[in-house]
């Protein structure tokens, strides 16, 4: 399992503790207990262990944008002109503050960046592309696919398969 130094190993009372938690963020320390096998004592003491050392990143609500109004969902591919690391670093700060962003994956293959917007639509997606444009962060193109529907979202990780041991 890859850990950096000084952060804690996982055993696997620690990854059925992350799985519980991810699929029902608001199970109280006694359900979460009782799932994984464990006394509330102890078991509140290990998620406190994982806030501190950084696995659970934070707790909130999923929220169905459909029930909002029309949103707009798109993933674009982005192409930076150049390829130094200033570059890299000038995209990524220029882009972050952009409500809209709400995903930037650097990646391998003949784009650099997927980035995910929800917007209230077309228009102001394109406003917000225009204005990236605008802005001289480096963009040499980029690629826009509208999302038709969205069959399922998964909201959690395969985590125990991910750490299960493949010798």
């Amino acid at each position: 399992m890859n850990t950096s130094p000084g952060t804690p190993k996982l055993d696997r009372l620690d990854l059925r503790i992350l799985c519980h938690m991810q699929k029902n963020g608001r199970a109280t320390n006694v359900e979460i207990a009782d799932a994984v096998g464990l006394s509330p004592s102890p078991c509140l003491v290990r998620i406190k262990r994982l806030e501190q050392a950084g696995y659970i990143a934070g707790y909130g609500a999923q929220i169905r944008l459909e029930k909002l109004g029309a949103t707009l969902l798109v993933f674009t591919e982005v192409t930076l002109q150049d390829h130094k690391r200033e570059d890299f670093v000038l995209f990524e700060t220029s882009i972050r503050p952009v409500d809209e962003i709400v995903e930037c994956h650097l990646v391998s293959g003949g784009y650099d960046y997927l980035l995910k917007f929800v917007t209230r639509g077309v228009n102001h997606y394109q406003e917000i592309i225009e204005g990236l444009l605008e802005r001289n962060i480096g963009i040499e193109k980029y690629f826009s696919y509208i999302v038709i529907k969205t069959p399922f979202v998964k909201n959690f990780y395969p985590i125990e398969r991910l750490m299960q041991d493949p010798h």
